[in-house]
């Protein structure tokens, strides 16, 4: 059903309808929740929040359009377009109302104020109506023009507004019922109601009324009803109450200077993004946004405190070490950044105060020198919603590495690089201090291409952790995993269940939960059942976890 078609069917039901002024389509959407019928697209309300100029056809047609068409968008009820005059002569409305028609509104008002009009109410200002036969010949030109039978032309008389009595009024009205309006609005400045109730008395009743009661405001709408209205629109009270809240709102910011000072009068933003649409978008990214396509945040914990690096990092976190230029954190968020991730949530501990950076949402580990980097992760829970990737503080990578993870189909994913057993033979002794090994189902073939790209069904870790003998190590994870919504719900619910069921026990290679590091958790779950897949790199990575890997990081960044 058109919104036009749902507007004639509400005027055959028994009552007026309450129709409620908007003056753009948050106000329109506010309207609706709020109960009421219909929205009127005022005009006076439009001018006022758009441009901040008088009532006066000093919006064109245009501008007041696209906010009657933003307003039918946001909302499922009637919406009654006011046109003032139609813009022009007959002509003019011929074109508003194919416009209105084709933006999705039910009905317009069109007046008998000269052009350009002038606000109703405005006091001191020369009032003149242009006449009778041209006014009708504007509603029979906007009826020969529409398309919908169900679109509604509502003609409206300023003839009490101007001071030309009762009997011109109606003498109005009735011309323009018998030129085809579907109804008639006859305006009044009365301070009571008694004009229009005496109008109303006399009227044929052959179209239906409609009633904006902005200055007779304490008229009920029982009395409006009785008296044969079947539309009564609230023109303006919106846009009157935003004026006044934010004015006193602004005040008290201004005085007090904490934007907290106000949160007992204005709304949460929850309630703004239920109100706009948030939730529904969310599902719809759930739903048919490709893996990858939705948002991704980011976890960095690099609350830890490492004595090898000293003097180093006497006065800063390691993740603030400067490698040619720039920190170890600002190549992790420049990089992340190109890969369109934005939401980046760092945990903080050990000279916390020294990490400063904009954009970035921070969570504080003050028990960092008895924990260990799993605890800091979980600091953060509270981001980890969707896919999530957690990030090392300490490293420093090519961007294709983070490219290739964001492909991983798996629920949880980790980086693993091959290279480390080749690195450790060359070497004779271990690349990282206490690296994390990983043991995978299918151990890869021993050739650099072999290693490097790996068969489908060979990614599969079984073992991980730094206790892992040598001789059964594939490759070490490098400080990179991403999760899926499943994987991160996987990952939250057995670090809980890890919380009670290892209260007083060891977990895996450290002697407490709280002392775990990440790999811990990880094992644990593949200990459950859960598969976690690795994503195989051949280099391209520094570790910084003392001063050698700092010159080593030196030496192999090029900028």
């Amino acid at each position: 059903m058109t919104n036009a078609a749902k507007l004639r069917a509400a005027l055959k039901k028994p009552g007026a309808l309450k129709v409620v002024g908007a003056h753009d389509a948050l106000s329109a959407r506010l309207i609706e929740r709020a109960g009421f019928d219909g929205v009127w697209a005022s005009g006076f309300a439009i001018s006022a929040s758009l441009k901040c100029i008088p009532d006066a056809s000093f919006i064109t047609s245009s501008e007041q359009l696209e906010v009657e068409r933003n307003i039918a968008e946001a909302v499922s009820i009637p919406v009654i377009a006011d046109c003032d005059t139609g813009y022009g002569n007959a002509l003019n409305v011929m074109r508003t109302v194919t416009d209105r028609e084709r933006a999705g509104v039910a009905a317009i008002c069109i007046e008998d104020n000269v052009y350009p009009k002038r606000c109703s109410f405005y006091a001191g200002v020369r009032r003149e109506l242009i006449a009778v036969d041209e006014h009708c010949g504007k509603i029979k030109a906007a009826k020969a023009s529409q398309l919908s039978p169900d679109f509604m032309v509502i003609a409206r008389t300023e003839a009490l507004i101007a001071g030309w009595g009762q009997e011109e009024a109606l003498k109005r009205a009735e011309a323009y019922a018998e030129a085809g309006a579907d109804a008639v609005l006859i305006h009044s400045k009365s301070k009571k109601f008694d004009e229009l109730r005496a109008v109303y008395k006399a009227w044929s009743g052959r179209v239906p009324l409609v009633v904006v009661p902005t200055i007779f405001d304490q008229t009920t709408a029982e009395e409006m009803e009785d008296a044969g209205v079947k539309i009564i629109i609230y023109a303006n009270q919106p846009v009157r109450a935003a004026i006044r809240a934010m004015r006193d709102t602004l005040d008290l910011i201004k005085r007090d200077t904490r934007p907290g000072a106000a949160n007992d009068r204005i709304v949460t933003l929850p309630e703004v993004y239920d109100i706009v649409g948030v939730p529904q978008m969310e599902r719809d990214e759930r739903q048919f946004l490709p893996v990858g396509g939705e948002q991704i945040t980011a976890v960095i914990p690099a609350a830890g405190f490492e004595k090898q690096l000293l003097p180093l990092i006497a006065d800063m976190p390691k993740c603030l070490l400067d490698i040619k230029g720039k920190t170890i954190l600002e190549r992790q968020i420049s990089a992340l950044n190109e890969c369109n991730i934005k939401e980046i949530a760092l945990v903080r501990g050990y000279k916390k105060e020294a990490i400063t950076l904009p954009n970035i949402r921070y969570y504080d580990n003050d028990r960092y020198e008895e924990t260990g980097d799993l605890f800091s992760i979980f600091c953060a829970e509270s981001e980890m919603k969707g896919r999530t990737i957690i990030l090392y503080g300490d490293i420093v990578f090519d961007n294709t590495i983070l490219e290739k993870l964001l492909k991983s189909p798996a629920d949880i994913a980790l980086v693993v690089d091959l290279a480390w057993q080749e690195e450790r033979q060359r070497d004779r002794q271990p690349v990282h201090i206490n690296p994390d090994l990983v043991s995978l189902a299918d151990a890869p073939g021993k050739s650099y291409l072999s290693r490097f790209v790996m068969p489908d069904g060979e990614h599969r870790i079984i073992k991980i952790g730094q206790h892992l003998p040598h001789d059964q190590a594939h490759g070490e994870f490098i400080g990179m995993a991403m999760f899926s919504e499943k994987g991160i719900a996987a990952f939250k619910a057995g670090y809980r269940a890890a919380l009670e069921r290892y209260k007083s026990d060891g977990f895996h290679e450290a002697g407490a939960v709280v002392k775990a590091s990440f790999t811990d958790l990880i094992q644990e779950l593949i200990d459950q059942g859960q598969r976690v897949e690795a994503v195989p790199i051949f280099k391209g990575w520094v570790e910084v976890d003392s001063f050698e890997e700092y010159q080593k990081a030196w030496a192999k960044l090029r900028q």
